[in-house]
This record gives structure tokens, C-alpha cells and sequence, in this order.
């Protein structure tokens, strides 16, 4: 029997195999990985026609919100993965203190489903550095290790400056060069030589 290594709190980086376009080209955060299967966030797609506005819009803070920055209410959003594409999440830096329904990823990432979260953000008074998402990415058990096996994904250390990066484009070819690998040199062919 071979031993489980967990993927937690990693970055699972695409490669060309992987043509579905929910996952082509991105990059996800592993958030949870066990025997159990695995769950994260694509940190690189956008949701569509999503700001920080229209989420508001969508919950119950609409109309409670007063002067919200318009900086702010132009926040973002991403599509987090193709399952349970109505809930949000906030993937977020540990700044902004974690509650009871928080999920805390080693120490320097944490996951927040509440409305609390949003309104302080919309209140300026939330973590420094976040990523707000619709949706998550699932494996079952196995699968994800299956994808992995057949040369679907490579993985590197999270690292804050590709999660919470601006440039959608640039955050694969960033987790590939964190890895030393050249994107140009990537075949949707697998080989050996």
C-alpha cells in the first residue's frame, strides 16, 4: 500500500492534456486533499460579468450597505470552479481573523463563506490581500491522484503573489516558472524520449 501526501495548501498548475474548459490553463489552490478526494479554487478564470456589486446585489446585504468605494463595488470575482457555482467563497490572508466557519489552510491562507466577510470588505475593514469566488473545483477519492498520474497537473508551494495576482493571463506561466518550466516547452503530447 503506498502512503497518502496530502496536496493542501498547494497550487495545482494545468498542464496542455487537460482540455476541459473549465480547468484549461488554470491554476487551483488546493484547500482540502485527502483520501476522501479534494477541493479548491481556480484562482485564474473570471466569472462572468461578476464584480463585487452585483454579489452584493445577489445576497441579502442589498440595500444595507451604505457608501460603499466604488474602487470596491468593481472587486472581481472569480469563477471558482464548476460546482455549486451560486455559493461564495473568500479565499483569503490570515490578517483578517478567522471564525468558526472559517477553514484555516496551514498558516497563511484562509477560506471564509459568510456574509460577516463580505460587509467588512465592503466596509474596508477586510483582509488585506483576497480572492473572492463563485463555485469551487471537486475531486472524488482517487481522482484527482488519477489526473496527476496521467500527466494532467503538476503542482509548486502556494505562493501569495500568484493567488492574489491581477493578470488572470500571467498566473499560469508565474506557478509554471515557479517550477523553472518554460510554457513554450509544454507538449499536449506525452512522451518519452
Amino acid at each position: 500500500m503506498t502512503s497518502f501526501t496530502s496536496l493542501a495548501g498547494k497550487l495545482l498548475i494545468a498542464m496542455p492534456s487537460i482540455s476541459d474548459p473549465n480547468f484549461e490553463k488554470s491554476v487551483v489552490f488546493l484547500c482540502a486533499h485527502s483520501e476522501q478526494g479534494a477541493m479548491g479554487f481556480v484562482v485564474n478564470k473570471p466569472a462572468p460579468l461578476t464584480v463585487f456589486s452585483d454579489l452584493i446585489e445577489k445576497t441579502e446585504l442589498a440595500g444595507k450597505l451604505d457608501e460603499v468605494p466604488q474602487e470596491v463595488m468593481e472587486i472581481p470575482i472569480r469563477l471558482g470552479g464548476p460546482v455549486e457555482t451560486f455559493r461564495g467563497f473568500v479565499l483569503h490572508s490570515p490578517d483578517y481573523p478567522p471564525d468558526d466557519t472559517s477553514l484555516m489552510i496551514g498558516s497563511s491562507h484562509v477560506v471564509s463563506a459568510t456574509l460577516t466577510v463580505l460587509t467588512d470588505i465592503a466596509m474596508g475593514k477586510g483582509p488585506a490581500q483576497r480572492m473572492i469566488a463563485l463555485g469551487y473545483a471537486g475531486w472524488s477519492p482517487g481522482q484527482l491522484e488519477n489526473e496527476i498520474l496521467h500527466n494532467g497537473w503538476l503542482h509548486c508551494d502556494a505562493d501569495a503573489s500568484i493567488i492574489y495576482a491581477p493578470d488572470l493571463e500571467a498566473k499560469h506561466g508565474m506557478a509554471l516558472a515557479k517550477l523553472g518550466i518554460d510554457p513554450r516547452m509544454l507538449s499536449s503530447e506525452a512522451g518519452h524520449g
